[in-house]
């Protein structure tokens, strides 16, 4: 990558003999500061080149970043180029910083060129280039020397930056090392699984789960034992399920883990879910709804009062859907209220409220208060029980605008669902305004798909007319890095929506089938699940496969 300078480059190589001081020939329109950094590195070491920078499409040096560590970059503020020349370029805030140029020349070797940058840029730079560190998780266990992982896992307070994994004992680093590759991955989950003869660990990334590193078995329980240590959570106590969470960091990004553990035959099994604090919220055009069922979806939510639900196995994106229907909707005109588990992100001008079952403070025990806040708005988690649902009900007929979600298989079960969980018939066909069903499949890798021909079983499935046959624009992934070769990358979401109308509220009021409802909305003009995902097959956002994975009961 060529590295981009600004209009002044200074570079000054001072001859044998030249006397310490201000170098001569200082190029004219030189700031009076640029050149007391210059004269003052010249006069310090007469083989370093001082060169004002642009760190703007900058490539960082692989080899500083192995051999030098973050918090001494920090701290001194200096961060290695790529360079062809044979010599390492080294950005400095300081470059007169004769201290630091020492260290680093022992550090990395040899002799360095120093070029002067801004301190702001420098900063974010250092952040990038450490983090995209990939594989030295892989590389390290790799390298494991048993014995001493054995040593004792310390507690460390305070927020962790995955980044410094320098001076750590080795369990500490190994498992900032995991959680660092997680996040690059863009992984949702670590799993931490036990077996007889090793230690398994997997990531979940976009919603498939990939074995990642195969570890010794003798290190199970320290292992987990840091990741208690983290959490906040009992290592002494082995025989019951756990919960706990920690935040970590990695550069300028912020993560959220939250930690469950549960006895195996072989030792605790721990699971970590990662919430990136630092990720940004996606509005309902970025979803993935065609026009029509977004135009009805903004429809529905654009209502006075009434109750929406978004449905959907754990993982499918309805707290993802519920916060960009809120974004949407959020006014200074409006006080909206949340009621989660876990608050996930921080929405700007909406009041957050944590669940906590433990302090006694349940969906349906903080919907009470919350109707005491002169709510219009009201988002609960998710409906669990009876009390929620009456609770979600009432609120949603007394003139709030609720939004919650269920787990169900699609939109039509969500009506009989509150029907089983209690609430009566015409209780729930005049609250209901609309119930979004949702799925995620994986989109074809952007960097190797390419064009692609169904066979004759895709074809069977898809149903395609001959005329949408010749429009498709059908593609499949190769495989690459960037995609770990599954040929996947990224995931986009399959929606149907049911929309409440009197002749739904008929089928509610008479206790019919979810299949009964389902047939009455598809003709009313609802895209089921897959009707949906094989229409994304068809613009080449997904494939066949993807759709059958992830809406097989709809196909």
């Amino acid at each position: 990558m060529m590295i981009a300078t600004s209009p002044i480059e200074i570079r000054i190589e001072p001859p044998e003999g030249t006397p310490q001081g201000t170098p001569e020939g200082t190029p004219e329109g030189t700031s009076k500061s640029t050149a007391e950094s210059v004269a003052a590195v010249a006069a310090g070491d007469a083989r370093t080149v001082v060169a004002r920078f642009d760190l703007a499409g900058v490539a960082p040096s692989a080899g500083f970043v192995k051999r030098v560590p973050i918090g001494f970059a920090r701290q001194k503020k200096a961060l290695g180029l790529a360079s062809d020349n044979g010599r390492m370029r080294v950005a400095m805030a300081d470059p007169s910083d004769q201290q630091t140029r020492d260290v680093l020349r022992r550090w990395l070797g040899g002799a360095i060129e120093v070029v002067a940058v801004d301190e702001k840029q420098l900063a974010v730079a250092i952040n990038q280039a450490y983090g995209r560190q990939t594989g030295a998780a892989q590389e390290f266990v790799e390298k494991l020397d048993r014995d001493s992982v054995m040593e004792q896992v310390k507690d460390l307070k305070g927020r962790e930056d995955l980044l410094n994994v320098t001076d750590r004992a080795p369990v500490i680093k190994l498992v900032n090392l995991i959680l660092f590759e997680a996040v690059q991955q863009q992984a949702s989950d670590i799993h931490v699984q036990p077996y007889e003869d090793r230690l398994m660990v997997r990531l979940r990334i976009d919603g498939v789960l990939f074995d990642v590193f195969n570890l010794p078995a003798g290190i199970a329980e320290e292992v987990v034992s840091r990741v208690k240590v983290m959490g906040k959570m009992n290592i002494a106590e082995k025989r019951l399920p756990q919960d706990g969470r920690a935040t970590v960091q990695v550069g300028d990004r912020v993560i959220d883990l939250r930690i469950s553990s549960v006895p195996a035959s072989h030792g605790e099994r721990v699971v970590i879910r990662l919430l990136d604090k630092s990720a940004r919220l996606y509005t309902l055009g970025e979803l993935g709804m065609d026009g029509r069922t977004l135009g009805r979806f903004r429809r529905a939510i654009g209502v006075e009062h009434g109750l929406i639900l978004v449905t959907g196995p754990t993982g499918s994106g309805k707290t993802t859907t519920l916060y960009a229907a809120l974004g949407e909707i959020n006014s200074t005109q409006r006080n909206i209220l949340t009621l989660e588990d876990p608050i996930e992100y921080q929405l700007d001008g909406i009041s957050q409220i944590q669940i906590s079952d433990k302090k006694g403070m349940t969906f349906a025990s903080g919907l009470r208060s919350v109707l005491r806040q002169d709510p219009d708005i009201v988002m609960i988690g998710e409906i669990r029980d009876h009390e929620t649902a009456v609770m979600a009900i009432q609120a949603a007929l007394t003139g709030h605008l609720v939004f919650s979600t269920l787990h169900t298989n699609d939109a039509a079960s969500a009506v009989t669902r509150l029907l089983d969980l209690g609430i009566e018939p015409y209780l729930v066909g005049s609250s209901l305004v609309g119930v979004l069903a949702q799925r995620l499949v994986r989109r074809v890798c952007s960097h190797c798909g390419k064009p692609h021909a169904p066979g004759a079983a895709e074809l069977e499935m898809l149903r395609y007319e001959p005329t949408e046959q010749e429009r498709a624009r059908f593609r499949k992934g190769t495989g690459c890095e960037r995609c770990r070769m599954t040929g996947y990358h990224g995931r986009v979401g399959c929606f149907e929506l049911l929309t409440v109308n009197e002749e739904i509220r008929r089928l509610v009021a008479a206790r019919c089938t979810a299949s009964e409802i389902n047939d009455a909305a598809i003709r009313e003009g609802m895209h089921s699940l897959a009707e949906d995902g094989l229409m994304k097959v068809g613009t080449g956002q997904t494939t066949v496969e993807e759709v059958a994975r992830v809406a097989v009961r709809a196909m």
